[in-house]
This record gives C-alpha cells, structure tokens and sequence, in this order.
C-alpha cells in the first residue's frame, strides 16, 4: 500500500472514530491534570480536582461549574494540541458545563431549549411582545398606541399598572421556582464524601461570603494574575472588566426596579420619574454599562481564538448577549423617546423583552450564575473543612 493510501485510510479512520462524550474527555483531560500539576496555580479548578481524585459524574459537573473559562490553561498546556494527548481542557469543561444545566434543568422537556439558544431567544421574544401589543390594542382605543402619553401615569395608560405586575410576577415567579428546583438537583448531585452539613453554621456562613466574594470579584477570571486569555495566548484583564461591566449594569438595573417599587408604594410616586430621580439615574447608568459589557465581551468572543471554545457554548453565549443588549437598548430608548408618540411601542417592546428574560431564566447561559455560585460555595466548604 503507498504512503497516499496510507494517510488517507489513517485520516478516514479519525474521522469514523466516535467522539468521546463530554463526560468521557472531561475526566480524561482531569486526570492528566491531577498527575502533571503544571497549572495549579492557574484557577481552583486544579486543587478541586485532587480532592476529588475519583471523578464522578457529580464531581465533573462540580468543577466544570467551578471553571470561569478563562482559557489560561490551554495556553499553558504541554500536551495541547498537536501534542498527541491533545488535551484541551477548557473545551471538555464547557462541554460538561453545558450538560449539567440540561441535564438539571426542570421541567425536563423545557431542557430543549438549550440545544437551540438563538431560537429560543427570539421565540420567547416573540411570545411575550406580541401578546402585550395585542393586549394594548384590545384593552383601549388604537389610537393610544401613537398617542403622546406625559407626566405621572403615562406609562399606565398605555398598559395598566396591574396588568404589568402580574405578568412580571408570573415569569419571575415560575422562573425562579424552576431555577431553584435545578440548583438544587446540581447541588446534590455534586455532593462529594464530605459532608458539609456537619460544619458549623458560622464557617459554613464564612464559606458563602469567600463565595460570594469571588463571585463579585470574578476572581478566577484573573488568569492566575496575569489575566484570561482572552484572544490567544497573551493575557489581558479586558475579558473581567467587560464582564464587570455586564454584570454590574444588570444589578444597577435590577436596583433601578426597587427603586421604582419604592417611590411607587411608599411615596405614591407613578411611573415615569424625573431624570434627577433615583430609579432613572439607575437605570440609565445600569443600562449604559450593560451595553459596554455586551460590545465588549461580543468583540472579544468574534476575534477569539475558537480552538479552547465549543462552538454550541459560543451560541449560547450570543444569544444571551443579544437579549442582554436589546433589554438594555429599548430601556434606554424608552427614556430618552418616552415623551413621543414612540413611547407606546418603546414599552411594550422593553416590556416585551424582560418577560423573555425572565422566562430564558432556567434555561439560558444565565444559569451559569447560580450554578457558579454554588460550586464557589461548595469549593469555599471543602477548602475550609480540609484547612
């Protein structure tokens, strides 16, 4: 046989070869990790792994959750590709990471929407603003949709103040029920021989503040110092700062709200608030901050390297990022065109778009936040009941 039929046959034989699972490669990517050690110095992840030298299911799903992806350790790698090992570790993790919330995800069957990201973004979009308009166009005369609405309660004549609660508490409301229902399946499926129950409550509270301190911090986005690799091999903060950016904006929006609530029940206030005024201020500064992180972290993703990054994950995370974006976006919009006659169509619109938010909830790339909450803690648990 020559050497062409040789490489051909060689090359058809790679390409007929099963893929591992993600299961599978995970664990085969972490026990090279566990014997080598060359990046333990990188993220969590590495320590996490040796105290759990078996490999569970639950233990992958753990410290894929722990894994902030910030792709250092590729780079790092001695037995990256092409080294024949062809470890790629951040891959594997995001592969497990994106299991563990389909897999814990409830009601099973919504787990589908994860399989289809930009799909289901643009489908719950369509779900929840459509309805709305048409709920407008029904509830009064057609003409209050061009209208000009000003001055206290304009927001209501165009949808009635109850009418905006009880959507809003029913999406939430379901949302973080089935949220909820799916962190705590991961929670005990990552439970490890340790049992942290027998810790007492002040170290078990001392855990949760480390915990949510590295998540305020994004710590692990830090590269082990230097940074993420957030285009190649070189470091750089910019991936953390977008991602600050990001989720600093969505808790000054969400303040914004509160505020709202606030001035609304406590001072009788109605909607819309002066520009000087808090839920204003708030929102307009969460608004422009989510913006940045969406531009930011959405240049970074469409110049990076796709070599550490699985595809279908990349998917998720546009999609979360263009409904991030647009929520941002007709919130800003509403304000700065809410005494027009594009008013109407600006609410329904943003209306329409946080619905979709709130019902995405369990079963988007938001999920990451919770389910990275809970392994910092239980990290934070293990640290503390082996120190």
């Amino acid at each position: 046989m020559t050497m062409e039929r040789l490489d051909w046959a060689a090359q058809r034989s790679a390409v007929e070869q099963p893929q591992p699972t993600a299961e599978a490669e995970t664990r085969r990517a972490l026990h090279l990790c566990n014997v080598c050690g060359y990046c333990n110095g990188l993220c969590p992840v590495f320590d996490a792994a040796k105290r759990r030298p078996l490999l569970a299911g639950g233990d992958l799903d753990q410290l894929a959750n722990l894994c902030h992806h910030c792709r250092s350790c590729f780079y790092a790698c001695q037995y990256a590709p092409p080294h024949p090992f062809a470890l790629n570790l951040p891959r594997a993790l995001a592969r497990t990471r994106a299991d563990s919330y389909a897999r814990h995800a409830w009601p099973q069957p919504l787990a589908q929407l994860f399989a289809h990201p930009q799909r289901a973004a643009l489908l719950a979009s369509l779900i929840t603003t459509l309805p709305l308009l048409l709920l407008v166009l029904i509830s009064g005369p057609v003409d209050q949709v061009w209208a000009v609405h000003q001055g206290p309660g304009a927001f209501y004549q165009v949808l009635p103040w109850g009418w905006m609660v009880l959507l809003a508490g029913l999406s939430l409301g379901w949302s973080l029920v089935a949220l909820g229902v799916g962190v705590r399946r991961f929670w005990r499926a990552g439970a490890g021989a340790d049992d942290h129950a027998l810790l007492p409550q002040g170290r078990r509270r001392s855990a949760l503040k480390t915990a949510l301190l590295e998540a305020l911090a994004l710590s692990h986005l830090r590269g082990g110092g230097a940074g993420c690799a957030d285009l190649d091999a070189t470091p750089s903060l910019w991936r953390r700062r977008w991602h600050h950016a990001l989720f600093y904006g969505f808790l000054l929006s969400f303040a914004a709200t509160v505020a709202a609530t606030l001035y609304h029940h406590l001072l009788g206030r109605l909607a819309p608030y002066p520009v000087w005024s808090a839920p204003v201020l708030l929102g307009s500064v969460g608004g422009l901050l989510m913006l940045m992180g969406v531009i930011g972290l959405g240049s970074l993703r469409a110049r990076a390297d796709p070599e550490p990054n699985r595809p279908a994950t990349q998917s998720a995370n546009q999609a979360l990022l263009w409904l991030l974006g647009a929520v941002a976006l007709s919130g800003l919009l509403l304000l700065l065109w809410r005494e027009t006659a594009a008013m109407a169509l600006l609410l329904i619109l943003h209306l329409g778009l946080v619905l979709a938010l709130f019902l995405l909830l369990p079963y988007s790339k938001l999920v990451h936040a919770p389910y990275r909450l809970a392994a910092l803690w239980r990290d934070a648990l293990e640290r503390q009941q082996r120190g």
